[in-house]
């Protein structure tokens, strides 16, 4: 006998136990020989990392691929493993060192520092992965790989050593995104953009003529730094700006440095900003950087790895200068204590004509919490525009197709436009860079130091002392690699043989630019191949309200929290169930708590089948049902597995679980179980036994259409629900996905269908008007055919009891005073005299969908405000968008209810 109640405790492990047992996630396993490949990985979490909710989501919709695939016969290989995470688990080591008392890492040095992260690797790494595992992620973990693996790092070193031998990969000088706390370069995904209220200084800058004398003259510029202005080369102005005409090829003498710089004529500088001239500074801002490069200005960095003044010995800053004794005692301040200097410096010598407050965006460094600073420093680079050709191509073509379609222009957008990648890091854990340096400064990138040494005696003519580049490569280097150095690359092995390209990505839409498209880039150009037929782009998981969750805001929600109050399956099918294409997730706990309701009445319509002795029949053939009610439920059985097979093919994750749900709750609990009540409880007989064996066979398929989604729930129902004395061959996970084509049944369907919408109508008109709950009405059909009249009178027990109907008649009109509702065409009618009042129902309507119709017009109103929109947080704006749809939605049921009356 089952338990009365699901216990998601209990199941989880036992189930668990059960997939690893039989290794049922096991790509290549014997019994899929014939099957075709369906292949995918995982965005390799953070090995710092700890389950949030965009990965619940992720892994949800992946692993309801999976299942789904293996199910239909296919050789899945759903490809784990874990990111290095360069940045995040450094920190998190020196953070343990400082925690313990320990030196730090520059005291322990490289060898020794290392040795401690991979001992924190291997007591506390990869916590994620266990977390994945009790969401009921059905991975290969027998294939789990690491970004610093053996097999991945010879990938990576081979990847860097022929992309230099081709030219795609280069040392450069340029800017970079720097984190003066943890003296490294990051990437733009480090960057967080934190509004700043700030000030505008206003400087003027004295104009000199030929000779460079000061002419009495000013330009005044506008600068949210003073700090840079010692770097200054430049002052821009636009060269349509009439202002400014008579300036072009004039130079001024920058205050407190001396050195005379030009004013330069650049569409950069925008006439309608500020004093419509701009200070240009190469060295220290991305778009003067630009600026500087179409101009050939000099590049003038003052500014050290700490983000401190470095002015002596400062050749760039020296050169064509005559700095004043006091500014060169601003060499070591730090950015925040030179930039107040320089204002009162400035001030002091009348050059300061004013100071606005100006709240700004300032970047960040996510890891680190300080302001980023544009810092010019020789660092490697991959020639990305080069690469991004054959990706672009393969798009365009459709040899990887995104969904939604409408990410291929965001795709499109950034390749087209793409900088050159820079690849090094300034850290120690990582992919060391496979290149040495000779005492002249020349490199030598090889596979390893021997090559290295030989290229070097080579050149040289003669032994050379080498030193190996100490810089490590960005994290989402390896991981651009990731769908094919995880199957074996660059040796020729028979899972890359098998499984690529990969069928499908799925991810966020927020690491296009960092990762899909780097995959597509480096995938084509190593293996002539994509990496992936298909790239799903999820959205965001947001709270109730369609605020981003974050810690500062309070609202974050702990996927495991939930899972241990409501059960993986539950988590599992509120996502997927959500995930509409395009569209972000707004979870709240209420939504999960929903669904476990819907576990529940799963649990008990298994028990109530158990009751009624509904239990597998050897040689049940569903073909061949008598009875019209068993007919019509697995024609909706084969309707709900085609639903959710085409929703899932097409990547509609919320359409799939949405027709599971539909079909489920309301068709087979709500209604089937419902109708088959007289039968299962009946006399015995033929009707009887074929409704036990159809309701158990119906059963089953159901846990085949929800597994995908709910996993644990199903295959513990699956065991308990084998056939008696003979148990499961296999786990429901590598059983078949329901094959119930051609028992769909029109004719059971027009009947059990017309039954099932006329008790709903019935149900939906005494709701709309009032009606009391006890109150049992008459049932009048106006004019039917003779096959609804005929149907009407074989159900007449089952519509009084379902219906609360005192009796159904038959009337050539309809009766004075009745709420009237179409059903396929054919008229009923429910008279209400002396059971309402219809005057004052007809006023109540007409009030309430005034009120709706107000309401629907003020958001209309409100939405139509482009300040508004514009002004407004997003999830403010959202929300607004849902009421307007509610009230429109309210207004029209209620139209629809005042309809009815007449």
């Amino acid at each position: 006998m089952m338990d009365k109640t699901f216990d998601p405790g209990a199941v989880e492990g036992r189930v668990a136990a059960l997939w690893r047992r039989t290794q049922a996630f096991r790509a290549g396993r014997p019994d899929r020989a014939g099957g075709k490949p369906f292949s995918l990985v995982i965005p390799p979490p953070n090995v710092t990392g700890s389950l949030h909710m965009g990965h619940a989501l992720n892994a949800t919709l992946q692993d309801a691929l999976a299942r789904y695939r293996r199910m239909r016969g296919d050789d899945v290989l759903w490809q784990p493993g874990t990111d290095h995470a360069g940045i995040a688990t450094q920190m998190v080591v020196e953070r343990r060192l400082a925690a313990d008392g320990e030196p730090g890492r520059r005291v322990l040095g490289r060898a020794k520092f290392l040795e401690r992260v991979w001992e924190w690797k291997a007591e506390s790494g990869g916590v994620i992965v266990e977390q994945l595992k009790r969401l009921g992620a059905s991975c290969d973990w027998s294939r789990e790989r690491f970004t610093m693996d053996e097999g991945l790092s010879k990938a990576v070193v081979k990847v860097f050593v022929e992309l230099h031998r081709a030219g795609l990969i280069y040392r450069d000088k340029r800017l970079v995104n720097w984190d003066p706390r943890l003296l490294t370069a990051i990437s733009d995904l480090e960057v967080a953009q934190i509004e700043t209220q700030g000030h505008l200084w206003r400087f003027k800058y004295p104009v000199g003529d030929a000779e460079g004398r000061e002419t009495g003259a000013f330009v005044t510029v506008a600068t949210t730094r003073p700090e840079t202005m010692l770097g200054d080369a430049a002052v821009a102005v636009n060269p349509d700006d009439a202002r400014y005409l008579h300036l072009h090829g004039a130079r001024v003498r920058l205050p407190l440095v001396g050195r005379l710089i030009p004013i330069v004529a650049d569409a950069y500088s925008d006439p309608e900003k500020g004093t419509g001239a701009v200070k240009i500074t190469p060295a220290h801002d991305f778009n003067d950087f630009e600026v500087g490069r179409r101009h050939g200005l000099p590049l003038i960095n003052v500014f050290d790895a700490e983000a401190r003044l470095q002015l002596h010995g400062n050749e760039a800053f020296l050169r064509d200068a005559s700095p004043e004794e006091e500014t060169l005692r601003l060499d070591g301040s730090f950015r925040e204590a030179a930039r107040e200097r320089i204002v009162e410096m400035m001030e002091a010598r009348g050059l300061l004509e004013g100071v606005d407050a100006h709240p700004h965006m300032v970047p960040h460094g996510d890891r680190s919490g300080v302001a980023v600073e544009p810092w010019l420093t020789d660092q490697w680079y991959v020639d990305a525009r080069t690469l991004a050709k054959p990706a672009l191509e393969a798009v365009r073509e459709g040899r990887t197709a995104f969904h939604p379609r409408n990410w291929e222009k965001t795709y499109f957008d950034w390749l087209e436009n793409i900088e050159p990648w820079c690849v090094s890091r300034q850290l120690w854990w990582g992919h060391q860079i496979p290149a040495w340096r000779a005492p002249d400064g020349k490199f030598f990138v090889a596979m390893d130091e021997a090559q290295a040494q030989t290229q070097a005696d080579a050149h040289y003519g003669a032994p050379t002392p080498l030193k190996r580049d100490e810089d490590v490569l960005d994290t989402w280097f390896s991981s651009a690699l990731w769908p094919f150095s995880t199957l074996g690359w660059p040796d020729k092995t028979p899972e890359l043989e098998r499984y690529y390209p990969t069928s499908v990505l799925v991810t966020g839409f927020d690491i296009i630019f960092f990762w899909v498209a780097r995959m597509m880039m480096m995938g084509l150009h190593f293996t002539g191949e994509v990496p992936f037929r298909d790239v799903y782009l999820h959205a965001l998981v947001r709270d109730a309200k369609g605020a981003k969750m974050s810690k500062s805001k309070g609202n974050v929600i702990d996927p495991i929290e939930l899972v241990d109050e409501y059960g993986a399956d539950c988590l599992r099918f509120a996502l997927a169930a959500m995930a509409a294409q395009g569209r972000d997730v707004k979870l709240s706990k209420e939504r999960v708590e929903g669904y476990r309701n819907f576990a529940t009445k799963i649990w008990n319509a298994a028990r109530f089948s158990e009751i009624n002795g509904c239990a597998l029949v050897p040689g049940f053939d569903p073909r061949g049902v008598k009875e019209t009610l068993n007919a019509w439920i697995l024609g909706e059985a084969a309707r709900a597995a085609s639903e959710v097979e085409e929703a899932l093919e097409a990547y509609r994750f919320n359409d799939a679980a949405g027709a599971a749900y539909r079909f489920v709750w309301n068709v087979f609990c709500d209604w089937h179980l419902e109708l088959a009540k007289p039968l299962l409880q009946g006399e015995d007989g033929p009707a009887k036994d074929e409704t036990r064996a159809t309701t158990a066979f119906v059963f089953d398929q159901i846990l085949k259409i929800l597994h995908p989604f709910m996993p644990f729930l199903t295959e513990e129902l699956w065991a308990q629900k084998a056939p008696p004395g003979a148990p499961r061959a296999a786990p429901l996970a590598l059983s078949a996905w329901p094959d119930l084509k051609g028992l769909e049944a029109p004719q059971a369907e027009a009947e059990i269908g017309w039954l099932v919408e006329l008790i709903s109508e019935i149900r939906s008109v005494r709701s709309e008007m009032n009606a009391p709950a006890g109150a049992q009405m008459p049932l009048v059909l106006v004019a039917p055919s003779p096959e609804v009249e005929a149907r009407a009178r074989r159900f007449d027990e089952t519509l009084r009891r379902l219906a609360r109907l005192s009796g159904v008649s038959f009337a050539a009109e309809a009766p004075p005073e009745s709420a009237q509702a179409l059903v396929r065409g054919e008229l009923a009618a429910l008279p209400l005299a002396g059971v309402i009042d219809f005057a004052a129902e007809k006023a109540r309507l007409a009030k309430e969908i005034g009120k709706s119709e107000t309401e629907a017009k003020k958001l209309a109103a409100k939405l139509a405000n482009a300040d508004f929109v514009a002004r407004a947080p997003e999830e403010v704006v959202e929300e607004n968008r849902e009421r307007l749809a509610e009230a429109r939605a309210r207004a029209e049921k209620l139209a629809g209810a005042l309809a009815r009356l007449g």
